[in-house]
This record gives structure tokens, sequence and C-alpha cells, in this order.
């Protein structure tokens, strides 16, 4: 296997099977892992039937505390324990178009993170409100300030990664159990591991079924945790 890709999971029964079924028509040569975080709409049995009879889908069952953060990280140690050399990662909600899985993967070729952007040239939000434009795009901006990133899409879950930046990564010092997880990782790849960031621009859009984990709480918690992980990172050097 040369080259996988990260499904986090919760309460998506009704986008996984279609989703899969996207991903396998690309024939982009991707080994797909659902991680799924014991979700109550049995989305983990309905993955282990799309695996059933097929070497191209491993699904992974969390158990204890839940978070797209810890889904995030145990389904990327499982891909490169596996043997990938190349590391995607994507929403299963549509809100990440699969057909856009091949140019991430073209662009890896000449970076070492890949992030699929909706803040670049050519990028685009389609279906949202104004008040959830504008808190993405305040969200950006809080965080390149904050940790100094170089990409203009610092909270965007579609991305590529090299194995050796992966694999380069301290899984046991992550502080961010939720969605501000994807800062944290960008942060070491980038300011602490000189990794080459690259953004190529995706149209993201409202996910097709079911309901939306990023709430005003995920949100507080997440730019705390990030404030906090700031400073508790002052006294080091970048």
């Amino acid at each position: 296997m040369r080259a996988a890709l990260i499904l986090p999971t919760y309460n998506e029964a009704q986008n996984l099977p279609p989703i899969v079924s996207a991903i396998r028509a690309l024939e982009a040569g991707l080994h797909v892992f659902v991680v799924d975080d014991e979700s109550p709409d049995g989305t983990g049995a309905i993955a282990d039937g799309l695996a059933r009879d097929r070497t191209d889908l491993t699904v992974v069952h969390r158990r204890g505390a839940r978070g797209y953060g810890q889904a995030l990280g145990e389904g990327c140690r499982e891909a490169l324990a596996c043997g990938a050399e190349a590391v995607l990662t994507m929403d299963c909600d549509f809100s990440h178009d699969p057909a856009a899985i091949p140019s991430l993967k073209r662009a890896l070729e000449d970076a070492d993170v890949v992030i699929g952007s909706r803040y670049v040239a050519g990028g685009e939000l389609r279906a949202w409100p104004l008040h959830r434009r504008l808190l993405s795009a305040s969200a950006n901006a809080f965080v390149r300030v904050l940790f100094a990133l170089p990409a203009r899409d610092c909270t965007s879950g579609f991305r590529a990664y090299r194995r050796a930046v992966l694999e380069s990564i301290p899984w046991a010092e992550l502080h961010s159990p939720g969605y501000s997880c994807l800062v944290e990782l960008l942060y070491w790849a980038v300011r602490r591991r000189g990794a080459r960031v690259r953004e190529v621009p995706i149209t993201f859009t409202e996910r097709r079924e079911g309901k939306s984990k990023m709430g005003w709480r995920e949100i507080f918690w997440g730019a705390a945790n990030l404030v906090s992980l700031r400073l508790r990172l002052l006294g080091a050097s970048d």
C-alpha cells in the first residue's frame, strides 16, 4: 500500500456508502481507513459491510474518549503501520469533494503537506450562510497570527501528508481532541519540522446528510485550547 485516506466518522451512516463508492470510482490507488467513534447510528457496522470481501478498506473501531483529533491520529498511525507513503484526510459528509483527491495527490509531488484550501485563488465556499463564512475567515486569521503559519486555510481537514511528516509528529504531545488538532498538526509540521506546505483550491460546501459536529462549544474550546498551547510554547524556540 502506497497511499491511504483517513475518514474519521461519527454518525455518518447515510454519507459513508456513497462517499466510499465515489472514492473507489476514482481508481486513485487509495486504501481507505474508516475510523469510527462508536457511532450510535450504526456507521461502524455499515463500514464493516463495505470492507467485507474487499482489500481496499480497513475499519478502525475506537473505544473510550471520542474526538476528531484522537480519531485522526489513530487513523494516521494505522496507515503508517500498514506502509503508507502518503496519507490523505477528509471529512465523510461530502463537504470535501472526492473529485479533488487527485489534485491533492499530484501537489504532494513537490510538497510535504498539501492543504485543500477555500481561501486561495479558485477556492470557494458554497451554500454557507454569512455568519459561518465570517466565523471561518476569522478563525483562520486568528490562527495564522497566533502560530505564524504560512497558509491561507489553516483549519481545512482536506489534506495530504508525506509519510516523513507524520512520522515526525510527537503524537503523545498533542493537546487537541477536536478540530483544533488540524492547526496543531500544521504547526508541528511547518514551524517545528520545516515541512513544505502547498495549497490547492477546493470547493467546500454544506454537508450532504446529517448534522454538523462543529457547534459553538467546539469552537470555544478549540480556540481556548490553541491559546493555551501557544502560551506553553512561548518559552520554546519556533
